[in-house]
Parts: structure tokens; sequence; C-alpha cells
């Protein structure tokens, strides 16, 4: 872990950092955000360093049945990436194919007008996303956007014992997800402080 100054969205912090890499080998550089110790095993809360974004298609039959649906298909995404890279690079943003979520190096465009925020229920579910809009884009007749999370984006992973990350497995991410949505609720209460 590296002890340095560090930027997230903008925004100077003094901490650790680290480096999460993912099966397929991709890597994403997070800062440490909390440590928790569970039934003795070290666990540690982690925020990306650069702005998380996700690309969502717009599907429905007219503009008020419109409904943005998050691309989750890595194959999609592979399809998808380069033309995503390449508006983003219009405002000076780089998109990087990272472990977990997507993320762009640069700063944020300042969020100021009601055309640049969007509320999404992902999946169905009854949690609404509050999503900052950063482009969007055509492919094979489809409309595609980009958009940043508003909320900081939590990663939960168990620490070895040489202090480097690692992905939960499904059965450790359930046993700890009550404890989880807890610590995250403080957490998101303490950055809107």
């Amino acid at each position: 872990m590296d002890e340095e100054d560090i930027r997230i969205n903008g925004e100077q912090i003094d901490g650790e950092t680290v480096i999460l890499t993912d099966e397929v080998g991709r890597t994403i550089a997070c800062a440490v955000e909390r440590f928790l110790e569970v039934e003795e095993q070290e666990y540690a809360l982690l925020i990306p360093v650069d702005a998380p974004v996700e690309i969502f298609v717009w599907q429905g039959e007219d503009d008020e049945d419109e409904e943005a649906i998050p691309v989750e298909d890595e194959e999609e995404i592979g399809i998808l990436f380069p033309i995503a890279k390449a508006v983003l690079e219009e405002q000076n943003l780089t998109l990087k194919r990272t472990a977990i979520v997507l993320t762009v190096e640069g700063d944020l465009p300042d969020l100021d007008e009601e055309d640049d925020f969007a509320e999404v229920s992902p999946n169905g579910e009854d949690d609404i996303e509050e999503l900052q809009f950063l482009a969007s884009f055509y492919h094979e007749e489809q409309e595609f956007a980009i958009y940043a999370p508003l909320d900081p984006f939590f990663i939960l992973v168990r620490m070895d014992e040489a202090n480097q990350p690692h992905l939960l497995s499904p059965e450790e991410l359930k046993k700890l997800e009550p404890m989880l949505s807890m610590i995250e609720d403080q957490l998101l209460d303490d950055f809107e402080d």
C-alpha cells in the first residue's frame, strides 16, 4: 500500500491506496476508506481513485416510457468501450476498463443543470440511483448514455496477510451484506455532512 496524496473526484485525499485486481487481471486504484474486522478476518472498504461511470442503454417505445438500463454484459461493454472512450475524450476525460467498474480519469464537469442529472432504478430495484450525465452516443441505431454516480462507489474487499486486497466470493459478500449496508449508510451520511 502507498501512503501518498491522492485525488478522488478532484478532491485531495490523504491516505492509503491499494491496487485491486479482478479475476481477468484488470486493476483499479482505490483509497482505503475504512478497515473492518469480522470473525478475525480483516476487510477494507475502498473507494476508486478515479470516478466510476456506467454505460446505460435507453429502451422504450416513446420518450415518456423510456428507461435507462445499465449495460452489464462484458462482451457488449467491450464493443461499446472504444466509442464511449472517444466521446469522453472530447471532454478531456479518459475512460478506463478497470476492475469492478469502468472509471474516468479527469475532472468531471460541474453539475449545475437539470439536464445533467438523472435518477434510475437499476434492474427494477426499489433503490433510486442518482447519476450525473456525461455524454451520449449511438451504436447500431441504439442510444447509449454515460453517467457517473453521485454517491460514493464502495468496494468491500478481504485483506490478506500481506495487506493486499482480494475480491469477495459470493458467499462472503452475502454473509457481510447486512453489515455492509449499515456501514455504507453511515459513510454516506458522513460524506453529506
